[in-house]
């Protein structure tokens, strides 16, 4: 495992481009697993989570060429098991996905209890239920394991939660099911949207992608695809707090101005200077201010992924903030370290915190539990007086791709240690 060495206190400018979505890259390997041609994604994340799945498609009998670049070329004739490796499936949250794919084409999928951030936390019951819906059904074994030896069936279903990944299974199988499917109180995230609009080049018929009523016109003969992937409107979110918190200036390229505008909203509240131009949101240096209350929604609310980095923005605000992350109540744990950089927080329950600010924060060694809060740990050590060290860094590197290197091109005094 690494760490990286961060000497706070310097001021970030410059520009950076971001990768594609993390967590849309994930469906749409899974979904190259529907049709024997070949799919070729571009601008896909330089990330250990993309290399993971891409690793667990060639464990299934995929071709997956340019693996570690942002070009991924699948090809997949046929898939040659239906339990894919338990050891890389322990690693990756979003090996679930591949549950709908095993399903249709293998009338069988046996899946080790998959990992991630809080995987004690986060059931399968969406993925699982939406499945059994379909014709699939849960027989006993280890793990996870579903037949659907005649085949997966449409049908209209209502998700008991907007689960992103639960949508997205759902979608994956409802392609291949010979009739048409509704999923009801579906997410709608951007990403959700992006895997509709890829099934939809591989010839399934969809319309409602990105509301919360999708129909799939399954069951066609599904041929190859290339696509593009979105630029990912977290990670530019990410680095838009960095610039903030250091007191800099940052460009930020290659964002959707659509996906943008939920992110900017809570830093314009926060009086945070930025304006997206084009493809470019540009974050101006600026003095922040207490938002008052922040609450993270359904999608297009506040996403939670970026909770943990508006937090430690709020320890350099103005006033006081109310951070309510009804979602995951693990994320505001993760952020008690704070305290012991002499931030001012009072954690009311597992989902709200109360952040008074500005506090002067002191450097010190910080441990990465989970992919966003060790982000914005990151981000703390860059405005703190002295040094940090934060480990593991590989589980920041899940999701921010050439990390290092990005930060360093902006100016940090950052080291990374074996």
């Amino acid at each position: 495992m690494s760490t990286l060495l961060i000497e706070g206190g310097h001021r970030l400018s410059g520009s950076v481009t971001v990768e594609g979505n993390k967590n849309a890259a994930l469906p749409l390997l899974a979904a190259c697993l529907l049709t024997p041609d070949e799919c070729v994604l571009t601008n896909v994340p330089r990330i250990s989570d993309v290399e993971v799945m891409a690793r667990l498609l060639l464990d299934l009998g995929a071709q997956v060429e340019g693996i570690g670049s942002t070009t991924l070329r699948v090809r997949c004739p046929e898939l040659v098991k239906d339990e894919p490796d338990g050891a890389l499936v322990g690693r990756l949250r979003g090996s679930v996905l591949l549950l709908g794919p095993l399903l249709a084409r293998r009338g069988r999928a046996q899946l080790a209890p998959p990992g991630g951030d809080f995987p004690a936390r986060r059931t399968l019951a969406t993925h699982i239920e939406s499945l059994e819906a379909m014709g699939a059904r849960v027989v006993p074994g280890p793990g996870h394991v579903l037949e659907a030896p005649d085949g997966l069936r449409p049908t209209s279903m209502y998700l008991y939660e907007a689960s992103v990944t639960g949508t997205e299974t759902a979608l994956l199988a409802a392609a291949c099911a010979a009739g048409r499917s509704e999923i009801r109180h579906a997410a709608c995230e951007p990403h959700v949207a992006e895997l509709c609009h890829f099934l939809e080049k591989l010839g399934v018929g969809i319309t409602g992608g990105g509301t919360p009523t999708i129909r799939v016109d399954g069951g066609g003969k599904l041929h190859g695809a290339q696509h593009q992937l979105w630029g990912d409107y977290v990670e530019a979110g990410s680095w838009a707090v960095v610039a903030a918190i250091t007191g800099g200036e940052i460009e930020i390229d290659a964002a959707r101005a659509e996906d943008m505008e939920v992110v900017a909203a809570v830093l314009k509240r926060m009086k945070i200077h930025c304006v997206m131009d084009g493809e470019m949101f540009r974050v101006e240096r600026s003095r922040p201010q207490a938002a008052g209350r922040i609450t993270t929604g359904l999608w297009p609310g506040f996403p939670s992924d970026m909770v943990s980095l508006v937090t430690v923005l709020a320890t350099q605000a103005e006033g006081q903030t109310l951070v309510h992350d009804w979602l995951y109540e693990l994320r505001l744990f993760a952020l008690e370290q704070l305290s012991s950089m002499s931030a001012d927080l009072f954690l009311c329950d597992p989902h709200r915190i109360i952040v008074s600010g500005p506090r002067r924060l002191r450097g010190r060694p910080l441990d990465s539990r989970d992919l966003r809060s060790g982000m914005a740990l990151i981000a703390a050590a860059l405005a703190a007086d002295g040094q940090s060290k934060l480990s593991p860094l590989e589980m920041v590197e899940r999701g921010y791709g050439r990390l290092v290197d990005r930060l360093q091109g902006l100016g940090a005094k950052v080291a990374k240690l074996s």
